[in-house]
């Protein structure tokens, strides 16, 4: 019996360190697709083409309401279900406040597993452009405070 439970124990730990591991890969993975708010400044200065992506959940929306200046809010649900919103041949940034950037991550891993190239996430979201003192602009459009995800 002990023996037993000592063999369903290893496997339940081998387990584990496979999700850990598999997981750590995927988030070295889309760091290739991370851009920091100082480039992204850089890279607003020499363009105008780059579209930026609010993808904050709702609730976060109506807690800080506003947007990184030039971003258009789009719903994480909606760019999740019609990623085909995302332009093919434009570079895109999406952004959120999520600890991690959950949400923009969500959204960068169906973008490139539909063979969107382009897309990036900010690193530290809205909460480390606003750090940088980065502008921002006041949101005052209604939305929908639909916290499905």
């Amino acid at each position: 019996m002990t023996l037993w439970l000592i063999g369903v124990a290893a496997l339940g730990l081998a387990g584990f360190l496979l999700v850990r591991a598999k997981r750590a890969r995927e988030n070295r993975e889309l760091e290739r697709y991370c851009i920091r708010p100082e480039a992204l400044l850089a890279l607003l200065g020499e363009r105008s083409d780059v579209l930026i992506y609010d993808v904050r959940l709702p609730l976060d929306l109506l807690a800080h309401s506003e947007l990184i200046a030039g971003a258009e809010r789009v719903p994480p649900k909606e760019l999740l279900e019609h990623p085909e919103r995302i332009p093919m041949d434009r570079d895109v940034v999406v952004y959120c406040t999520c600890p991690s950037e959950k949400t923009a991550r969500s959204i960068l891993k169906k973008a490139l597993a539909m063979g969107f190239t382009r897309v990036k996430f900010l690193h530290g979201g809205l909460e480390e452009w606003k750090a940088k003192g980065f502008a921002v602009d006041r949101y005052d459009e209604s939305f929908r405070l639909d916290t499905a995800f």
